[in-house]
């Protein structure tokens, strides 16, 4: 790597407000030993301190309902395609949604996410899903999300009408390479659902997820297709492989693998929140903390949808360690 490029990157986007090119991604995707690392990280914090308040975000989730999934996502042990599928769970009343929704915001939490397996909610699930958002919105001081999967036009305006602050649908991984990882639904029917979030007044929470055998220019591409679709919060995840799932048997990355990635995520997208979600503790292990310096300024705390997380009082510790307030998302 010419270390020219960081100084570039620097002058780009520090002194001039500017974003870098394709081709300076490229370059910054040629780091090969770790004091290139180090700088580039250096470089990210150093974007992440110009483009946003000092600090980590906190967000809890819950899956409202799980399994029994009719698309195939390669890396999903909710799938009823996977060889150990998780066995189906019915639907979480609201009533215990909220008193998840209190217990997190107890710990730390500002904001809650409710979310449920499926290519898209159905009539029932929805209704329970406005139900849960609205008792959210009116026993506590939590921002909320939903994490439904596709979404009607009619629907979008719904959810955004009960007061959800923001929506989670994740591109999952390059146009290029998406049909390697999912044949059930395009990755068109993705993009509709990202844009009716925002054409509907709701932020948008969408990322992807590394590991699952793309290159490293297709990690590039999906960057830059984030950076089109200029979500407000971009979930990093990942891959930390599901007995049974035909991923299953990859290797997960190393972790100075994954922190060159959130590094470069950042650079390439300055002035969204970039979430460490999925995977962290199991990929990164000892190097949570170097995410934060690499430019993740937004954690998911607690337990995921089929694996479990640090507790948020592990979280906050860490954070509280790297002399970092927890910030609150604005409900």
């Amino acid at each position: 790597m010419n270390t020219d490029i960081l100084h570039r990157v620097r002058e780009k986007l520090i002194d001039n407000n500017e974003n870098i090119t394709l081709e300076e991604a490229r370059e910054l995707a040629l780091i090969r030993n770790k004091e290139q690392l180090l700088e580039t990280i250096f470089t990210s914090s150093k974007v992440t301190e110009k483009y946003h308040p000092s600090g980590i975000y906190l967000c809890s989730i819950i899956s409202a309902r799980t399994g029994a999934c009719p698309e195939d996502c390669s890396f999903c042990s909710q799938s009823i395609y996977s060889e150990s599928p998780l066995e189906a769970q019915q639907w979480i009343e609201p009533e215990k949604i909220l008193e998840s929704a209190r217990k997190a915001e107890t710990s730390g939490a500002s904001e809650f996410c409710v979310v449920t397996s499926g290519r898209g909610p159905n009539k029932r699930t929805f209704n329970k899903v406005l139900e849960s958002v609205r008792l959210i919105r009116a026993h506590t001081n939590l921002s909320v999300g939903c994490s439904l999967g596709l979404l009607s036009e009619e629907q979008a305006a719904l959810l955004a009408e009960a007061g959800v602050k923001r929506y989670n649908h994740n591109l999952e991984t390059s146009r290029s390479y998406f049909p390697r990882i999912c044949s059930t639904h395009r990755y068109e029917d993705r993009l509709r659902t990202a844009r009716l979030v925002k054409q509907h007044g709701m932020e948008l929470c969408c990322g992807g997820i590394l590991g699952v055998g793309e290159t490293g220019e297709q990690r590039l591409e999906l960057a830059f297709e984030l950076r089109e679709l200029e979500p407000e919060v971009i979930p990093v995840n990942l891959l930390n492989p599901r007995q049974g799932t035909p991923l299953g048997g990859r290797a997960p990355l190393h972790p100075l693998e994954a922190l060159k990635y959130i590094a470069i995520f950042r650079i390439i997208l300055p002035g969204s929140i970039l979430l460490c979600a999925g995977g962290r503790e199991s990929v990164l292990q000892d190097y949570q903390p170097w995410a934060l310096f690499a430019g993740a300024n937004a954690l998911i705390t607690g337990d995921y949808l089929t694996t479990k997380g640090n507790l948020p009082s592990k979280d906050i510790q860490m954070i509280k360690e790297m002399g970092l307030p927890v910030l609150k998302y604005k409900q």
